[in-house]
């Protein structure tokens, strides 16, 4: 086999399966719970080269309006230009800048987020969940990511203070992956 076809074989190329696959996050609200939400539109290509895992890469949209938080009235709230603008900023990217060497499946991977027109860095914390044939000869693996973020740091800004104190949304927001992948 030459180099060329077996750096090729190392290289492999992945979609998200989206049915499969979840992004979610959570907010403090009103300074006394935590809300939890969903993005149910996502979509992506991951490609990992299995001889040096820091040239692999990720490639990640998320449609803004497929947020969900199992609360009709603050969905809308949330899609609206007071927070992700869908109408102006239909979607949400990660694009992948650095993977780190994976050390017993655990690693890094840097890259740039865009939310609401505003990019930022970010690095997620992730976690090779495993690998297997699926039931109709296709193969699968998993991954799972978190990270934080400042809201604020993205132009998500609006806010409302509280009587006692304090205002209705915190600006941390934790943000989970749970991604199972097709080889394609």
């Amino acid at each position: 086999m030459s180099t060329s076809t077996a750096t090729q074989a190392a290289r492999t190329t992945w979609k998200i399966d989206p049915a499969h696959s979840h992004i979610e996050f959570s907010v403090r609200h009103l300074m006394i719970t935590t809300v939890k939400g969903r993005f149910g539109g996502v979509d992506g290509t991951v490609v990992i080269d299995e001889s040096d895992r820091a040239k692999s890469g990720v490639d990640v949209r998320i449609e803004a309006s497929s947020i969900d938080t199992r609360e009709p009235q603050r969905d809308a709230h949330l899609r609206s230009a007071d927070f992700f603008d869908v109408e102006t900023f239909p979607y949400l990217t990660f694009k992948s800048t650095q993977v780190s060497d994976p050390r017993s499946g655990e690693f890094s991977v840097k890259g740039n987020l865009t939310i609401h027109g505003v990019t930022r860095d970010v690095v997620l914390n992730v976690m090779e969940e495993g690998r297997g044939k699926d039931p109709w000869g296709g193969e699968r693996a998993g991954f799972s990511a978190t990270t934080k973020i400042n809201r604020k740091d993205y132009g998500l800004n609006w806010n409302q203070a509280l009587e006692t104190g304090g205002v209705v949304v915190g600006d941390e927001v934790k943000i989970r992956l749970e991604l199972q992948l097709v080889h394609v």
